[in-house]
């Protein structure tokens, strides 16, 4: 998705729109623990499941166990995967909107809100942990695509 093409505005209101997104995530602290909790017990119930296999016998139980944890866990992860995506998506907008030189504030006045820079630097920390965790092939594909 190319955003040359975008108009100042687009760029603005979509940015604003992640920043809301990440503000209400970065705030809700329990929430994520909450989550990932869910998804280990998840696994907890895959791996029951098949201890109940193993022992028993294949059963009613036994499969439900399994179909249940195997939702929770890729719930889960479709969950993460569009986190980082949103996170490493705000980064480029803010890259654009650097280039272009757009000088706009973010359009919501609260208080409570952070501060650009502040988010910007939770951006950075986000985008510096999972590029850790992406191998270094991987990582060099990526700047070689944002680069064409």
């Amino acid at each position: 998705m190319s955003m040359k093409k975008w108009t100042d505005e687009e760029l603005i209101t979509t940015r604003d729109n992640l920043e809301a997104w990440n503000s209400r995530y970065n705030s809700s602290g329990s929430g994520s623990k909450m989550w990932l909790f869910t998804a280990f017990l998840g696994a907890f119930a895959i791996s029951t499941g098949l201890a109940f296999i193993f022992l028993d016998g294949v059963t009613v139980l036994s499969i439900i166990l399994m179909i249940m944890g195997t939702v929770t866990c890729v719930s889960w992860y479709k969950s993460e995967k569009q986190r980082k995506d949103n996170i490493a998506f705000l980064a480029e907008i803010y890259k654009e909107i650097k280039s272009r030189k757009v000088k706009d504030s973010p359009k919501s006045k609260n208080k409570s809100d952070k501060d650009t820079k502040e988010i910007e630097r939770d951006v950075q920390e986000d985008l510096s942990v999972t590029e850790s965790q992406v191998p270094e092939k991987s990582s060099k594909k990526m700047e070689e695509k944002s680069e064409n």
